[in-house]
């Protein structure tokens, strides 16, 4: 199934699509729904009548309490780069202040002329779990989601932590759905064809199955240090073709077009624009 969190007047709600069809779940987003033990139950007792055709939609889960991000992750990538493969996953932190939804513009911030693109499968917890077996961490994954990690260059790489280039406001958009891990592919562990162009051109191209450390694996590692909990995030890395590593190295600029898509989740469609 696919849920996602819409705007309206009154705020935002938790809905469940299908098709071109959607109905409401009785929470106020995703991450408020996912908290509800029988969630799944209660998606599935709806039925979706109400047109989605112009619906404007918010980030997923538009305050995740974790965001958790993986870099380095994409074995062929590594490889290319004469690197060796990691032992462990390279994790850092966004806040909730960078998401935007689906359809919303990127936030070009004055600070910076290095702004780049990271095309990601993001999976979405659902259960709370704290050193999870392999078993538990897949039966933990609500769903995947598809994010684009923005981050500014410059920032990123002003000292050695990387987390201030990673969450700049308004910088990541992140949907256009959840869809259930049931849904797809491998489940828990999808194979699913991921791309990212700019102003039209293909500048990613990878499959998840590609990811070093899969997001059954990561859900282990990352509840080991602490506690996951329904709606927190985790984006597992991107593959190559990132903007920064090209010579010359190219950003993206005021009007740039940006569509990030995984088979089997959707497409992300935003436009660059000057804060």
């Amino acid at each position: 199934m696919k849920l996602t969190t819409l705007r309206t007047a009154e705020g935002t709600r938790a809905i469940r699509v299908e098709g071109e069809r959607y109905a409401e779940l009785g929470a106020p987003d995703v991450g408020a729904f996912l908290a509800q033990e029988d969630w799944r139950a209660q998606a599935e007792a709806v039925t979706p009548e109400r047109p989605l055709a112009g619906a404007d939609l918010a980030a997923v889960v538009p305050r995740p309490g974790k965001i958790l991000c993986v870099g380095l992750n994409y074995r062929n990538h590594i490889l290319e780069m004469g690197r060796e493969l990691p032992r462990y996953p390279t994790l850092f932190a966004k806040y909730p202040e960078a998401l935007v939804g689906p359809a919303d513009p990127i936030a070009l911030p004055p600070e910076s002329d290095a702004v780049d693109w990271e095309a990601e499968l993001a999976l979405v917890v659902g259960a709370t779990v704290r050193r999870a077996s392999e078993t538990e961490a897949a039966a933990a994954i609500a769903g995947f989601s598809v994010l684009n990690d923005v981050t500014t260059r410059d920032w990123q790489y002003r000292s050695p932590m990387w987390l201030q280039g990673k969450t700049f406001e308004g910088t990541t958009p992140f949907g256009p759905y959840l869809v259930t891990a049931d849904e797809l592919p491998g489940g828990a562990t999808p194979a699913l064809e991921l791309s990212c162009e700019v102003d039209g051109e293909q500048v990613q191209k990878a499959n998840t199955g590609d990811l070093v450390f899969d997001p059954v694996q990561l859900v282990r590692y990352a509840s080991t240090i602490l506690t996951l909990r329904p709606g927190d995030v985790i984006a597992t890395g991107t593959p190559g073709g990132v903007g920064h590593a090209r010579k010359p190295p190219r950003y993206l600029s005021h009007g740039a077009r940006l569509v990030t898509e995984i088979s089997g989740l959707g497409r992300l469609e935003n436009v660059a624009r000057d804060e």
